[in-house]
């Protein structure tokens, strides 16, 4: 310690030499470890092949379950995760808006499922997401109905638009087009004129989802409310088809409310930030199970 000068009484004083100042890394939990220790949920959420629980993630970072738990928090409340309906992860809102920016559909079987589950559990009834192809509409995802009588698979099959609901919500938001020449009349109720047509989804449009009754098979009915992605551009449309003897007139509107819930909670998921909530009026008549 380098001597001072004398005081007063002839003592000399003791400096205390000025401490250098090193630059140390911050490693507490609200620094830099923090972010590492976030990096790598985040990296084995996005890296698994499906979804992942909280003790997976907790064994596969090595941290414990405490740290895990407070990190994920944050990690949901950013977007960065999202919990499915079982409590496990799954990459959040930003991945998958980011995915969609160019228009990508790869991951949108995988996104929805969760919405169509849930959906399928509360009417007990077939649900189908379904995209815009070759002129027709294609059944991409499908969950099953709880009953046996009228069950029917239709994954990957086309159909006219004009006959299902779920072409129905497409058509009438501009995400498809009708194919030139004549309106085929899969059923005696199908609707053939065009201009019928129009005004039948001018009425899509104003209540916020679409029916079919008996237009693609007789005895089917089909409840169908849009997806909507960042803007206001329809991708898909998300259905409940039933037999007419369990899905009446009297329970359209009903299941037209579930149905556009699923399908706005989905929209948001994929970056769709709607001004108004959907309308979603009384419905039409009755049908049997399916696509349509």
């Amino acid at each position: 310690m380098p001597a001072g000068p004398p005081d007063s009484a002839g003592a000399v004083r003791q400096v205390q030499a000025p401490r250098r100042r090193f630059s140390t890394p911050v490693t507490s939990p609200t620094g830099t470890q923090a972010v590492d220790r976030a990096a790598r949920l985040l990296t084995e959420v996005v890296h698994a092949p499906g979804s992942v629980t909280f003790t997976e993630l907790a064994a596969a970072t090595g941290l414990a379950k405490s740290t895990t738990s407070r990190l994920l928090l944050a990690l949901e409340r950013n977007g960065l995760v999202r919990r499915d309906d079982d409590g496990r992860f799954r990459p959040g809102e930003v991945f998958v808006r980011y995915a969609w920016r160019g228009g990508a559909e790869a991951g949108l079987v995988a996104v929805a499922r969760p919405f169509m589950d849930r959906l399928g559990k509360a009417t007990g009834e077939t649900v189908n997401l379904g995209v815009a192809s070759r002129g027709m509409v294609e059944q991409i995802a499908q969950v099953d109905s709880q009953y046996v009588i009228g069950a029917t698979n239709w994954l990957g099959r086309l159909v006219p638009l004009h006959c299902a609901a779920l072409g129905k919500v497409l058509l009438a938001h501009g995400a498809a087009e009708l194919p030139a020449g004549r309106l085929e009349a899969c059923t005696a109720r199908s609707i053939t004129s065009r201009s019928a047509l129009a005004a039948e989804l001018s009425e899509v449009r104003r209540r916020g989802y679409a029916v079919t009754d008996g237009e693609l098979e007789p005895g089917l009915v089909a409840v169908a409310a849009p997806v909507y992605r960042d803007g206001a551009a329809v991708v898909a449309a998300l259905s409940v088809s039933a037999p007419a003897t369990r899905l009446p007139a009297a329970m359209f509107a009903a299941v037209a409310v579930q149905c556009a819930a699923e399908a706005g909670a989905l929209s948001a998921v994929l970056g769709h930030r709607p001004a108004d909530a959907p309308n979603t009026g009384a419905g039409h008549r009755r049908q049997k199970e399916g696509a349509a």
